[in-house]
């Protein structure tokens, strides 16, 4: 069962204040680039330490500044969806922070995969996702997306896979900073600042930008304020450094409509007083360190999250908080044409919330943990191995509407390997077991109080790639065996383990230059989701699409022009609780049409940018009951909008 938003807080900005008034006054924001400058790319997510593009996370798939500022991308989940072909469901308050699904998990998407920036875990202990608005769009290098089972190096949640925002660092002796503002229909209005500044060794940026909204249906307006900084000293050995993300968001709720609601207006709200906010704040401190053929590294994060919610018969508030600390260390060692790394680390982690509603109900839930992994690659020629094993303690509590206390212990395991028969030919295999635990959400809510057992998954994978950086295609075939997978039955209004469940499927992403001005790039997946065992053996999952397919042609023509049009096409899907597979009715598959034109004129660029341009009515959220062949509960996506917008680099 989805938790209620949260809260407010102006606490929490006081000291963003400040760094924010400092860094404009001086010199601020998150390493730039200027059109057409590249920065040297790293990847930290394939060992958890910096490694060369060519060593990236075996089977991932890499989104880089430059296609984000090609195709005029304004935030990082849009990227995902868009570039990375990765399916979305419309958030429920109106952010850009739809619910991601790397591998067919549906309605418990968000919590089976984890999300991550510069290595520091932002997925949230709760049934809410990761708040990838905070993150400014100007200051991503780039985006790693590994899908499937990634428990090893990064624990719980990890079944369906990882998405690694990776920043942009400052340049030595350089200063770099964007303005950017956009008007679009439904009053839409945005603007983002950022600025960068670089020494010899020291370098200090920030990132501020703000939304505003009446989006699609009625009562869903949104406001969003977004803040970004940090500084870096570089060593000779090793950097140092800090960074503050921060977000507020204000937002109408409009809840979910019937079907036939929806075809007679889509836009209508079924609740007209109902408001949330959410405050996040996040802050993190970073260094590495190497000596000799080691080499170490920490990062110790906290993060706050308040939230209130508002309606006519009911209130809520809540009180969040967080910390994570991750020293690891990795060696490695060099003999003719092979390569050995090691990587040993810890992850410790407390988690902690307190809410109070109107009728003076409190909670206060807890959970802590303590992980070791260990990780080892050897390279050898045109071939890579790896294997690593982790080993989690959890300790979850809870007082208020339920009282528990819960110790367990979980184990995760990978195996890895690829080679290169030719330059341009290339396979690869992946096994291993992955695990997610109950989080505070999903036991607040189960069938006679009983708490929910780990979720866990037997993963494979298979996957080949054909051609070189301009033209390639990569196919994987995938299967997921999960054992009490953690879900929500909106039969029963509570969450429950299934039956054993099994998903497996293809994916295959291309790209190809078609001429020097014109290239074109698609993911395609086929995905099975059903019951391997029990009652409903053999029934399909639900919210799951059979097939997803993203097509994108780009046109680069060198005179200052550039134009990007989008195709997503998303097959039919049955309702959330049609675990019987009874209901004669689905959600409709749709096809959604973008598009964007920017022509340069020295420092600026001027864009219009438009989004479902077919003014497709349809849905990807769908919670309620299908009864007599009728959905409840739908939340429908927004129709066409059309933005304009100029920007100019300095």
């Amino acid at each position: 069962m989805k938790s209620l938003p949260s809260h407010r807080s102006t606490a929490a900005w006081k000291p963003l204040a400040l760094v924010s008034a400092l860094a404009t006054l001086s010199f601020p924001a998150v390493a730039q680039v200027e059109t057409g400058q590249k920065l040297t790319p790293v990847t930290v997510s394939a060992s958890r330490f910096e490694n060369d593009p060519s060593l990236a996370p075996i089977g991932a798939s890499v989104i880089t500044a430059e296609q984000i500022r090609e195709a005029g991308i304004g935030n990082v989940n849009e990227a995902i969806r868009k570039i990375g072909g990765v399916y979305g469901r419309q958030n429920l308050n109106g952010t850009s922070d739809f619910a991601l699904d790397l591998r067919g998990f549906g309605g418990t998407s968000d919590n089976n995969m984890v999300v991550l920036v510069d290595g520091v875990r932002i997925s949230e202990n709760e049934q809410t996702v990761a708040l990838m608005s905070m993150i400014p769009i100007e200051s991503v290098e780039r985006i790693e997306i590994v899908r499937g089972g990634s428990s090893v190096l990064y624990g719980e949640g990890a079944t369906g896979g990882t998405i690694q925002i990776i920043t942009k660092r400052g340049a030595a002796d350089a200063t770099h900073g964007t303005l950017f503002a956009e008007v679009g229909n439904r009053n839409s209005k945005e603007v983002r600042a950022s600025l960068s500044k670089g020494w010899d060794k020291f370098s200090i940026n920030a990132n501020v930008g703000a939304v505003q909204t009446d989006n699609y249906r009625d009562r869903n307006s949104l406001k969003q304020e977004n803040f970004s900084g940090g500084m870096q000293w570089a060593l000779d050995q090793g950097r140092v450094g800090m960074r503050i993300d921060a977000s507020r968001q204000n937002f109408d709720l409009p809840g979910g409509i019937t079907w036939a609601q929806f075809l007679q207006n889509p836009k209508q709200a079924k609740d007209l007083a109902n408001f949330s906010s959410i405050d996040s704040t996040l802050y993190t401190l970073f260094g590495e360190r190497r000596i000799g053929n080691w080499e170490l590294a920490a990062d110790l994060s906290y993060r706050e999250r308040q939230g209130d919610y508002f309606s006519p018969t009911y209130q809520s508030t809540y009180d969040g908080r967080s910390s994570q600390f991750s020293p690891r260390a990795r060696h490695i060692l060099k003999a003719g044409n092979v390569t050995n790394e090691f990587v040993v680390g810890f992850d410790i982690g407390r988690w902690g919330r307190n809410t109070t509603d109107s009728a003076g109900a409190a909670d206060n839930a807890k959970q802590q943990s303590k992980a070791l992994y260990i990780r080892d690659e050897i390279r050898f020629g045109k071939a890579r191995v790896a294997a690593g094993v982790r080993h989690e303690i959890f300790d979850q509590s809870s007082r208020g509407g339920k009282i528990y206390d819960k110790k367990f212990s979980l184990n995760a395991w990978d195996l890895q390997g690829s080679y290169e028969i030719t330059p341009i030919v290339s396979v690869f295999a992946k096994t291993g077991r992955s695990y997610r635990v109950a989080n505070v959400d999903d036991n607040a809510y189960t069938v006679g109080n009983k708490l929910l057992e780990p979720q866990k998954s037997e993963d494979v994978e298979l996957g080949v790639s054909l051609g070189d950086k301009s033209d390639k295609v990569t196919a994987k075939l995938f299967r997921h065996k999960l054992k009490n997978e953690i879900f929500y039955d909106s039969n029963i209004f509570n969450n429950i383990n299934l039956d054993p469940t099994k998903r497996e499927g293809i994916e295959i992403e291309g790209k190809k230059r078609l001429t020097s001005d014109f290239s074109l790039s698609a993911v395609l997946r086929h995905m099975s989701a059903k019951f391997s065992e029990g009652p409903y053996a053999g029934n399909e999952m639900t919210l799951v699409p059979r097939n997803t397919a993203t097509v994108r042609l780009s046109w680069l023509p060198g005179n200052g022009q550039s134009a990007d049009v989008g195709v997503q096409w998303i097959d039919s899907q049955r309702y959330s609780n049609d675990f019987t597979n009874a209901c004669n009715s689905r959600a409709p598959s749709f096809t959604t049409l973008d598009a964007r034109y920017a022509k340069r004129v020295g420092a600026w660029e001027f864009a219009i940018t438009g989004a479902n341009l077919t003014d497709k009515k349809y849905f990807s959220q769908a919670f309620g009951k299908c009864i007599n062949d009728t959905q409840l509960g739908i939340y429908p996506d927004p129709g066409r909008s059309v933005k304009l917008s100029a920007r100019m680099d300095f």
